[in-house]
């Protein structure tokens, strides 16, 4: 969330300092580890994670309900990736320095990779070997429904053999031949190597054996981890969680958020800490985060976009005001499956006259402080790429709420009281479509993320916008953790089916690995296809952009999607305001969401 080999090639290397959220980085120009507003020794770094982004897994492999990014950053930080794709260095690419492999070499024919491991090690002493990587293989294998980047017909179901060839090399064949960039920063680079001789097991009593080399096995010994991964007042106390191959060990993490890191002595990796200890500090509401930064409580933080017209105040207490741009989109999932709505949601006309009430381009320039740039499909458009056809450049449904009304009305609704009613039920074109009762009423409540303002004007922005076209627009609440959860993959019968749409994007829905073909997000049953959304035709087309080596299918599937609206399109934001003091560096704006506290250093130091 991404090249062994640079013969590859890339064409998508990302604008230098790229990376996420609805804010600026800050740059400390001032005082450094330890000024007189409180900063930290020099030995720390007291990091802001962004509001209401709570940290709550720590089990390298994730499920629906945990895709927190800071999740993943700070597993990554304990637990090295085989192969770690980041922007951190000023374009996206493989940080050997922080992977577990040293080497991937494809075939000749596409169908299988062999991969060098490193000579490293646990932190308890063990080698890391192959065996890790197959336990890994394993457990995702038996459990990947579970699994948040499973897609069906996609790893692991497209790899038909992971064999160890000794313990620093391993063969995976595939089914057929793949695109190689896709494989390596799509696909390779979700493995995660664990600690088979410490996790595998099904009790905490239990002696550690070969369980995972059974399907039963393995599921045993998931739910075994899923089930210590959800106990987060016991993860700096809990063994399985003190074998680690990362620049990190966790000292502490509280359920509030608070999360302590300190060096792993151990550690005999490239990317070894430069920062001993790195306190991240969670905050309930962007408000609080930036009345840390006037205080100087924190070393690295953010403030709204709302806030750039204070960019003086800040700088005057020390701070450079950046922007941090991400790969990344943001949308508002439908849930197809909705009883309420869902039919409704089926209709592409429906779509059509809902995005046509999106003003993407007044949202962005009112909203962030022209720190957006309008989304219109599914391939990020704030960075120049290959990826994005002209279909979505143009944006296929420009604003109009009067021709959106329009096009309701000659569907077969009707305007009552302000809001438009179905008063032709059938399936006719002129008519409100398949499953469409008559009198439902253009009804749409949102899930929403809450702790920021931007996101609660954007909010009341759509509500104004969608009412002028006769679509009535309610808003609830919850921290992102409690949307994500709620807000996942059901059937029409699930009583947890309620929601509608949800928003989780202030800073950024989603985050591409390096090759943004999108087939966890619109494939049909796709890991974090939280809607359901499913198209015979964009299967289809997400399939030959995993399988051809020319863009031509990626700009195929872009100009696809911005016509068929699986979602949502809405304006994606820079990430957010973050607080680098003085002598802070060693590092660029990670594009992928990510951050890498091993990269740290105070450099005046």
């Amino acid at each position: 969330m991404f090249l062994a080999r640079r013969a590859t090639g890339r064409r998508w290397a990302l604008v230098a300092g790229a990376a996420v959220t609805s804010g600026v980085l800050l740059t400390g120009c001032t005082g450094g580890g330890a000024s007189s507003s409180g900063g930290s020794s020099t030995d720390t770094i007291n990091y802001a994670l962004p509001a209401n982004f709570t940290p709550n897994w720590i089990l390298p492999v994730g499920t629906a309900a945990h895709l927190n990014t800071n999740n993943s950053s700070i597993s990554q930080s304990l637990w090295e990736p085989l192969i770690a794709y980041d922007g951190s260095t000023g374009e996206v690419g493989w940080n050997k320095d922080n992977s577990l492999a040293t080497a991937a070499d494809f075939a000749e024919d596409s169908k299988s990779v062999t991969i060098t491991l490193g000579d490293r090690h646990w932190s308890d002493g063990k080698p890391i070997t192959s065996r890790d990587v197959e336990f890994w293989f394993n457990l995702v294998k038996a459990n990947k429904a579970d699994w948040a980047s499973y897609s069906p017909g996609k790893a692991p179901d497209n790899w038909t053999s992971l064999k160890a060839v000794d313990a620093t090399h391993f063969t995976i064949t595939f089914d057929k031949a793949y695109n190689q960039q896709w494989m390596l920063a799509n696909e390779l680079s979700m493995i995660r190597p664990m600690p088979q001789h410490v996790w595998d097991k099904t009790g905490d009593s239990d002696a550690v054996s070969d369980q995972d080399r059974t399907a039963a096995g393995a599921k045993k010994v998931w739910a075994y981890l899923n089930k210590a991964a959800k106990n987060i007042s016991g993860y700096a106390t809990d063994p399985l969680w003190k074998t680690v191959s990362g620049p990190y060990t966790l000292k502490s993490f509280s359920t509030a958020g608070k999360v302590e890191l300190t060096a792993n002595a151990k550690y005999d990796g490239g990317g070894k800490a430069h920062i001993e200890n790195v306190n991240l500090l969670p905050f309930t509401t962007t408000d609080a985060e930036a009345n840390a930064l006037r205080a100087g409580t924190v070393d690295y933080g953010y403030i709204n976009a709302t806030d750039l017209n204070q960019e003086a105040s800040f700088k005057s207490r020390g701070y450079t005001v950046e922007p941090w741009a991400g790969w990344a989109i943001t949308y508002m999932p439908y849930n197809f499956n909705n009883p309420a709505m869902g039919a409704v949601f089926k209709q592409l006309y429906a779509r059509q006259a809902i995005q046509m009430s999106v003003d993407q381009t007044s949202l962005s320039k009112v909203i962030f402080n022209g720190t957006a740039v309008p989304t219109y499909g599914p391939i990020p458009q704030g960075q120049a790429s290959d990826f994005v056809s002209p279909e979505q450049k143009e944006n296929p449904y420009p604003f109009d709420t009067a021709k959106a009304k329009r096009l309701l009305t000659s569907h077969g609704w009707s305007e009552q009281d302000g809001t438009m009613v179905c008063a032709d039920a059938g399936s006719a074109d002129d008519q409100c479509g398949a499953g469409v009762a008559k009198g439902t009423e253009f009804r749409m409540q949102v899930l929403s993320q809450s702790g920021s303002a931007v996101t609660d004007n954007m909010m009341s922005a759509l509500q104004s916008t969608f009412a002028k076209t006769g679509i009535k627009f309610t808003i609830k609440t919850a921290p992102v953790n409690s949307v994500l959860s709620q807000a996942g993959q059901c059937t029409a019968g699930d009583s947890g089916c309620k929601w509608q749409l949800s928003f989780f994007g202030t800073a950024g829905s989603w985050y591409f690995p390096a090759y943004p073909s999108g087939d966890a997000l619109f494939q049909t049953g796709g890991g974090s296809n939280f809607g359901s959304y499913s198209n015979p035709a964009v299967d289809k087309l997400i399939t030959e952009t995993t399988t051809s080596e020319s863009t031509a299918a990626v700009k195929e599937y872009s100009a696809a999607l911005a016509k068929d609206l699986p979602v949502i399109w809405l304006p994606e934001p820079d990430y957010q305001v973050s607080v680098v003091r003085d002598g802070l560096g060693g590092f660029a704006q990670d594009s992928l969401a990510n951050f890498h506290p091993a990269m740290w250093k105070w450099t005046n130091k």
